[in-house]
């Protein structure tokens, strides 16, 4: 029966974490207006399988991390009530910052849990300095970086996407034919970089004129971003989750992984707008380009961090990149701001506390 409870534990947190976590690669498509919401989170459910998925066979070194070992003792590790106190710990924490639309990390609730537990069960044996030094450090660090690079990215994007009063950018090539006694030869070939307004682009016997859909291809490039957000946090949040069901049910890693994918996509579906709504529009205006830095910059430094088994925060990693956009385009909500950088402050030690009585309750 407690092994069944710890299976439903688990996936009970794997819905909280699609639906607070499954829309974050996506909120930028829906807050530039480049797609709706409907979209966004069918891009971004189908992209977090697909790295759920993945995570099996490249991400194990982040579910030997969430598996407690290091932190605890060994032989606590597997011990379903401990296993159980934080689930739902991180659960209920989770539920809770979704129904306020607060994006919060599921890295943080878990190590919360991972020490409010401990401490209930074996107070003197947990190992606070490892879990700072191979968790904390990376998941404070990992949303200033982002926010950097952004910051740093952003208006070159912003620059590219905005549209011109002279048209799209395009390439026109000329040729000019002479005689060379009765053959024809071609005297000169020219080659102009221009915009559509141009007159060496305007259509001309002998002229050839290539028009770049570039705003076109940066709102692609911005879908494709907001995939491989998704597929990231896919790839770096299912191990962390499966690594509850894999050390205290005995499921396999495939079969707990995918039981957990399913879930996180369920969350997703139902319970991700206000979450959305917060991201999308709450943090900062944004314009396409500007999604599409703070998209690029999320999704290399969470892949990044999955593939060296680095805990990051994709919550904190894409949320630390609309800050850096805030930043850059001076559009930021600073009431909002504030808000989110509490809820993370609280994270953790609310999932601490209810981890701990929980492990007061059933051990």
């Amino acid at each position: 029966m407690s092994l069944i409870l710890l299976i439903l534990v688990t996936l009970a947190l794997a819905a909280a974490n699609g639906a607070n976590d499954n829309i974050k690669g996506a909120a930028t498509l829906i807050g530039s207006g480049v797609i709706g919401h409907r979209g966004a989170i069918v891009l971004a459910t189908v992209a977090t399988a697909a790295g759920g998925v993945v995570s099996i066979f490249l991400a194990n070194g982040l579910l030997a991390a969430f598996s407690g070992k290091g932190i605890v003792p060994q032989e606590i590790t597997t011990s379903v009530p401990f296993l159980l106190a934080v689930g739902v710990g991180a659960a209920m924490t989770i539920w809770l910052a979704t129904w306020t639309g607060m994006p919060v990390s599921t890295t943080h609730a878990l190590l919360g849990g991972l020490l409010g537990a401990g401490v209930a069960m074996v107070m003197q044996q947990v190992a606070v300095g490892t879990a700072i030094k191979a968790m904390l450090a990376p998941l404070l660090i990992s949303p200033l970086i982002a926010l950097v690079f952004a910051f740093a990215l952003v208006p070159l994007l912003r620059r590219l996407r905005a549209p011109s009063a002279h048209g799209e950018p395009c390439v026109c090539s000329e040729i000019e034919v002479g005689h060379m006694g009765t053959a024809l030869a071609i005297d000169r070939t020219m080659l102009a970089v221009a915009t559509e307004d141009a007159p060496q682009c305007q259509p001309a016997p002998g002229r050839s004129v290539t028009v770049l859909p570039m705003r076109r291809w940066l709102d692609n490039t911005h879908l494709l971003s907001a995939a491989a957000v998704s597929f990231a946090r896919g790839l770096n949040d299912t191990p962390k989750i499966a690594a509850l069901a894999v050390a205290g049910s005995g499921l396999g890693v495939g079969s707990a992984s995918a039981a957990v994918v399913t879930a996180m996509a369920a969350g997703g579906l139902l319970a991700s707008r206000r979450v959305a709504n917060t991201l999308a529009h709450k943090v900062t205006r944004m314009d396409a380009g500007e999604g599409l830095g703070g998209n690029l910059v999320t999704a290399l430094l969470v892949m990044g961090a999955s593939r060296f088994g680095m805990p990051v925060s994709t919550t904190h990693v894409s949320t630390g990149a609309l800050f850096g956009v805030a930043a850059s385009n001076g559009g930021g909500h600073a009431a909002m701001i504030r808000q989110i950088l509490l809820a993370w402050c609280f994270t953790l030690p609310v999932a601490a506390l209810l981890a701990f009585g929980t492990a007061q309750i059933i051990s």
